[in-house]
């Protein structure tokens, strides 16, 4: 039996194999951090319809009273530490904004950090209905955006929707 041949024949040199699995390593290690960018993004967008829960009580307060909710109890919500899931440990109401606070199964990147749904109106017509921006963006045409921005979430991270202009070019 003939374990290496000498020759020129079919099949793959050490060498010619350990370049490819370099190559194969180099594209792997460039992927990862994409990858996990796209969990954390992911994370995010599911966080977004546990905050319908308090946006329905804000923006019917605006409607009636022409004022916003200044916590969660005036919303008639539970406290914040109530309205939790997977990824989200609270969802507060603080003068309208929505802050919704990251942690329980949520990626480290986002541990502890917050996203923010502020109201945004138009002050001298009440029918018309709340609009919600969402973390870095603008407010509308002709609308006034109430409440505090708390987002601290790296911009990136973000859902297109929730990042301002300038980011999203």
């Amino acid at each position: 039996r003939v374990l290496f041949r000498s020759g020129r024949g079919s099949g793959f040199t050490l060498i010619e194999v350990m370049v490819a699995l370099g190559i194969v390593a180099i594209l792997a290690l460039l992927a990862i951090p994409s990858f996990q960018d796209q969990i954390v993004r992911e994370q995010i967008r599911s966080a977004l319809p546990l905050a319908d829960i308090a946006k329905k009580p804000v923006a019917a307060a605006w409607s009636y009273v022409q004022a916003f909710p200044r916590d969660n109890a005036d919303a008639g919500l539970p406290p914040a530490d109530r309205i939790v899931n997977n990824h989200i440990q609270s969802v507060t109401v603080q003068d309208g904004a929505i802050h919704i606070t990251f942690g329980n199964r949520a990626n480290g990147v986002i541990q502890g950090k917050v996203l923010t749904l502020r109201p945004a109106i138009v002050q001298d017509a009440p029918v018309v209905p709340v609009t919600w921006v969402c973390g870095m963006a603008e407010a509308p045409g002709k609308m006034t955006v109430r409440g505090e921005n708390r987002t601290d979430i790296k911009e990136s991270f973000l859902p297109f929707d929730c990042r301002s202009r300038a980011a999203s070019k």
